[in-house]
């Protein structure tokens, strides 16, 4: 094989990894003509996209190497591994991300317009995969990319879902839901790995022996067997040339072809193995409500966890360490319950692969092992029948079973009269139907649990998990959410990234968690809150344009735009915000001529296929829209937008647009949330009740500018507990009234009186998520961001205080934080290159290694109001 010379070119003088835009101009010209194949008057846009993105892929892959050449260089002892596990990666387009993080954006473009090429119309050519369902998946990529800005050694475990989150479209005001096919155009970013493919067991039975060293072995005889192949995706951190990789699996047939089969003219069944192998990771997240939708799930997760567990070993082993030191080199952190069943997997693989003794596999397993937590919702917490579980997987619901008698012995020992409480910490259910509780295996094969914002932790204590709380309390931490400023600002926010790199300076982005404070001093400048309204204005103006082209409403730029983007969930309560948005309009209708200040509401998100209210909750938002938009006498004034198919791609359109962030889910019901971080981050201010990662951001940004309303958790457990007859509020508020009789009236809905019925039923006689309380308080509150926004000036000094408030919400902060208080890793620190001044991870007093190295430290000028990087 080539080597690469020391200017990046092999010993062919082919450009590979130059980074000036003639080198790069070279590279495309390159990757047209060997990898696409295409001469130049044939190549078509998602020729050039594609070969743009491979000479991209091609810096990130010597960086990743380089990496990885210094890991394996270091002290064997000296580097954990960090696995990430997650079903979810929503990743966003590549190809934009990685050219700000690898400082490339300015080269590429004036290599492409050199060539007659438009950097803008190739990022808009890519196609994002959408390996996930929401915030779970959109969290795992801000960690991955800080992870490889951190240099911290890890790899993003998950399935090569063939199609992802469906796309949304909106026909007659409902959901339609339309397939995904992501890869139809292809992948440059991954890079196949048929040499990595591990093969998992499903169905059969179990068999009993001794081994001739007399201890007890089981052989899981399967019934079937399918094979995952390794996918790998660089994902580049933030000019530290860092590398993380994202590995996922997808499944394939052992034998893909049975010759017998079809030379006795079976044809179809001389490839059905190879059909019904690949739909493991054919579509994410199948409907789970027909039993073949469970079925497909469980066969996904255990799948996935599987194939990364074995390739975790085989690496462990690769590098001449024994099995018994396995936790020395990888920290797997679950990422939801979703990949609990990891623990037993592990568990299997320790105990009947590799011979260990139980209560060395345990520890083993225990110690590797650590498990976040997302949800305060019960019903959320994931469980699964016993006996499909025990047809599908049996030799797992073995070692679950054995894994809970002895756990279930520990606690009989502390408790040994409270049968209630070794009932609810069993690993197995067994009020009704059987089922096995995902949630507790974490819990239990865990050596540490987290939530995800400080109220959150502090109610997993409390409630959901208590009584794992009073059995490990040494377990549980909090670390609070985070996102990268990458992506949710110098990408999806370049105009604003340059106004706060004209106040802070350059290297801001990697000292993020301290810099942004300095732009406290700014805050109240006449000259820079105008250079900020300008830069939001034409965010306005741009999304304005958008919504034109794409659903043919014309909005206000010079409007409010009010924004709620998000899951559609009755507990996100989207129908609270659509009470507000009538409630508006019927003032208007009262008195046209009315004083109201204009905006636009615009809501985006997707509802889960076979979730009907949340369903209804988006025909009602579109019905609504089209009343008050249409309405002569709302002139204007208040306008209404269903965005369709939210994804990464159009949240970085709307959230730099946005002036008010909707966080208004029932306080004690959202774990943290980071929609509300980009949000903030991109200087919208916040409506919001005290539920998740709210509390800390009005902390950080100053309850003055922050739009508080609602119940805090307390009253509302309170309220709920002593009997909440919804009712009540209902018939003691005429303007609620109102707004509930018109949608069930059928004002909304041409008069159809049965449209709404459901929603309306629920609200007055169950109304779980507190709608009809919060109301007026939400009203009121309305009203005060709408004064807010008459004085530009204060709301300019509102948004900027706002986003020098959102340091301490980097992806960074958070994945130091579990580097110290979890995993026990470091970076990887390259010796040749000096990567960021004062970044050396030493405590100054002690001269020890503190764990993940920090980024550049800000210190004070007594010159400027800016910091400087040292």
């Amino acid at each position: 094989m080539a080597r690469a010379t020391k200017n990046g070119c092999n010993n062919h003088g082919t450009m590979r990894t130059g980074q000036s835009s003639v080198e790069i101009q070279q590279s495309i010209l390159n990757h047209l003509h060997y990898t696409q194949a295409k001469p130049l008057p044939f190549a078509t846009r998602n020729d050039w996209y594609m070969a743009t993105a491979h000479s991209v892929r091609d810096q990130m892959l010597h960086n990743w190497l380089t990496t990885f050449d210094i890991f394996m260089s270091s002290p064997r002892e000296k580097h954990k591994i960090v696995s990430y596990l997650s079903s979810e990666f929503l990743m966003g387009p590549h190809l934009g991300n990685n050219l700000v993080n690898l400082g490339l954006s300015e080269s590429v473009r004036k290599a492409l317009s050199a060539l007659g090429q438009d950097l803008e119309a190739i990022l808009a050519q890519e196609v994002e995969p959408g390996l996930g369902n929401g915030g779970l998946g959109r969290l795992a990529a801000c960690y991955l990319e800080s992870m490889a800005t951190l240099r911290v050694p890890a790899v993003g475990f998950g399935i090569r879902y063939e199609f992802g989150i469906f796309d949304q479209e909106i026909h007659n005001g409902w959901q339609v839901e339309k397939g995904d096919n992501w890869l139809k155009n292809g992948n440059p970013w991954e890079v196949r790995r048929p040499d990595i493919a591990y093969e998992v067991k499903f169905g059969g039975h179990t068999e009993f022996a001794h081994d001739p060293e007399g201890r007890l072995a089981v052989r899981w005889i399967p019934e079937k067997v399918i094979k995952g192949v390794a996918y790998d995706t660089p994902v580049a951190g933030y000019r530290s040339g860092g590398v993380a990789v994202l590995r996922l699996w997808k499944s394939e047939a052992v034998a893909s072809f049975d010759f017998q089969a079809f030379n006795a003219g079976e044809y179809y069944k001389a490839v059905d193995d190879k059909v019904l192998s690949e739909t493991i990771s054919k579509v994410l997240y199948p409907n789970d409500e027909p039993g073949i939708g469970k079925f497909l799930r469980l066969c996904q997760q255990y799948f996935f966890v599987s194939c990364s567990l074995q390739d975790m070993i085989w690496f462990h082993l690769s590098l001449g360490r024994g099995i018994e030191s396995f936790s020395e080199s990888f920290a797997i952190q679950i990422n939801d319950t979703h990949p609990s069943m990891g623990i037993a997997e592990l568990m299997r693989l320790l105990v009947d692969e590799h011979h260990l003794e139980w209560d060395e596999a345990w520890r083993i397993t225990r110690e590797s092992f650590a498990y976040t937590n997302h949800t305060l919702l019960s019903e959320a917490l994931e469980k699964w029948p016993l006996p499909l579980m025990a047809s599908v997987l049996p030799r797992i619901v073995e070692i679950i079973f054995e894994i809970n008698r002895r756990f279930l012995d520990e606690v009989r020992g502390l408790f040994p009269e409270d049968d209630q409480r070794i009932a609810r910490l069993s690993l197995i259910d067994e009020t009704g139907e059987k089922y096995v509780r995902m949630a507790n295996l974490a819990c239990v094969g865990s050596h540490a649990i987290n939530g995800v914002a400080a109220l959150h932790t502090d109610l997993l204590k409390k409630t959901v998990l208590h009584d794992f709380y009073e059995l490990f309390p040494e377990k549980f931490h909090n670390i609070t959410n985070g996102v990268t400023p990458r992506r949710w600002l110098a990408l999806s926010n370049p105009e604003l990234a340059k106004l706060i790199s004209s106040k802070l300076g350059e290297g801001w982005l990697s000292s993020i968690e301290t810099a942004l404070a300095w732009l406290q001093g700014a805050a109240k400048n006449t000259t820079f809150q105008q250079k900020w309204l300008k830069v939001k204005q034409a965010n306005k103006i741009a999304l304005a344009k958008v919504i034109r082209e794409r659903i043919g409403i014309e909005v206000d730029p010079a409007s409010l735009f009010d924004v709620q983007v998000k899951r559609i969930h009755e507990y996100k309560r989207q129908h609270l915000n659509v009470l507000h948005i009538i409630t508006l309009y019927n003032r208007i209708k009262r008195d046209p001529t009315a004083d109201i200040t204009p905006r636009t509401f615009i809501f985006a998100g997707k509802a889960a296929p076979g979730y009907h209210m949340a369903k209804l909750i988006i025909k009602l938002i579109t019905s609504v829209a089209d009343v008050v938009n249409t309405d002569p006498d709302v002139a204007g004034r208040l306008k209404v937008v269903f965005f369709p198919d939210f994804n990464v791609t159009n949240s970085q359109l709307i959230v730099p647009a946005a002036d008010l962030s909707e966080q208004i889910s029932v306080a004690g019901k959202e774990a943290s949330g980071t929609g509300n971080m980009k949000l903030a981050l991109n200087g919208a201010l916040t409506i919001g009740a005290l539920d998740g990662a709210n509390i800390e951001i009005r902390e950080e940004v100053g309850k003055e500018n922050f739009f508080l309303f609602g119940l805090e958790a307390a009253e509302a457990q309170s309220l709920k507990s002593g009997g909440y007859n919804p009712r009540c509020w209902y018939e003691g508020n005429e303007q609620l009234r109102q707004a509930i009789d018109q949608i069930d009236a059928g004002t909304f809905s041409n008069g159809d009186r049965q449209l709404f019925r459901p929603l309306v039923d629920n609200l007055l006689n169950r109304d779980e998520y507190l709608v009809l309380a919060d109301y007026q308080s939400y009203i009121d509150c309305q009203d005060l961001v709408s004064a807010a926004y008459c004085d530009k000036k204060k709301w300019a000094e509102m948004s900027i205080l706002n986003v020098a408030g959102m340091g301490k919400f980097s992806s960074d902060r958070a994945i130091r934080e579990y580097g110290e208080k979890i995993w026990k890793t470091t970076a990887i620190i390259d010796p040749t290159k000096y990567v960021y001044a004062g970044s050396k991870g030493r405590d100054s007093k002690k001269g020890e290694d503190t764990g993940i190295h920090p980024t550049p430290r800000i210190r004070r000028s007594k010159t400027t109001e800016s910091p400087l990087v040292s």
